[in-house]
């Protein structure tokens, strides 16, 4: 059962928290060639469409925690120092998504005027999370399952 659950698990990170990350890194680049040439059908196009990819997989990415408990209790590790802190970092990358990210992403489709500079530091900020969560999933200090 642990070897199902931690391959649903990676997976579902690759699917989901992937296309997240790409996408909400290629938008303020977006956003700002929109500022800069307003009459730009493509780019506003291009800007619904990433926004909508960062708002579906932000949804679908919620089952990449759910199995991560479900690997860290068939494994007995649920009280590792590497996954507590790896529990927070993700939680912390939730909320700058849901908090950040995709309010600011939501305010440039509708052209309500956000910071496309500020959108690219929060944005940069939720990947660099992501970034260590994945370092300290293979990583695992102190583990001792051999990795």
């Amino acid at each position: 059962m642990t070897k199902f659950l931690l391959a649903v698990h990676v997976l579902a990170a690759i699917v989901a928290v992937g296309p997240v990350t790409v996408a909400a890194s290629m938008f303020p680049p977006v956003a700002r060639r929109l500022l800069a040439a307003p009459d730009d059908g493509s780019a506003a196009g291009t800007l619904q469409l990433l926004h909508r990819i960062c708002r579906v997989y932000a949804v679908v990415g919620v089952v990449v925690p759910v199995f991560g408990f479900g690997t860290a209790s068939e494994m007995g590790v649920l009280g590792s120092a590497w996954l507590i802190v790896s529990i927070v970092l993700t939680a912390l990358a939730a909320v700058v998504l849901a908090a950040l990210v995709l309010p600011a992403q939501s305010a440039l489709v509708e052209g309500r005027g956000a910071n496309p500079a500020r959108l690219a530091m929060v944005t940069g900020m939720f990947n660099l999370l992501w970034a260590t969560v994945t370092v300290l999933m293979i990583v695992r200090p102190g583990s001792t399952t051999g990795a």
